[in-house]
C-alpha cells in the first residue's frame, strides 16, 4: 500500500492563488425622457383613423390612359392578372 497522501479539498485551495472579484457594471446611461402621462380622455381626440390622410390620395390625373392603366394595374389584386 502506498503512503502518499492524495490531495483534497483543502490542499486545492492552498495552492490556488485567489481569483480576481468581478468587474462592477457600468452604470445605466441616460435614455431619452420619458414622454409624460396624460389622464384626459383618449376618445376626445381625433385619431389618424379619423381622417382621409394617407388612404390612397393621388395627385390628379390629367386624363392619360397611361396613368389610368398604371392606376388600375397597381390597385388590381395579384389574382385578377
Amino acid at each position: 500500500m502506498s503512503t502518499a497522501r492524495t490531495p483534497g479539498p483543502r490542499d486545492t485551495a492552498v495552492t490556488e492563488p485567489p481569483r480576481p472579484a468581478p468587474p462592477k457594471p457600468a452604470p445605466p446611461k441616460p435614455g431619452p425622457p420619458k414622454p409624460p402621462l396624460v389622464f384626459d380622455d383618449p376618445l376626445d381626440r381625433q385619431s389618424s383613423d379619423d381622417t382621409d390622410a394617407g388612404w390612397g390620395e393621388r395627385p390628379a390625373a390629367s386624363g392619360d390612359s397611361a396613368a389610368d392603366l398604371a392606376r388600375f394595374l397597381d390597385e388590381k389584386p395579384p389574382h385578377h392578372i
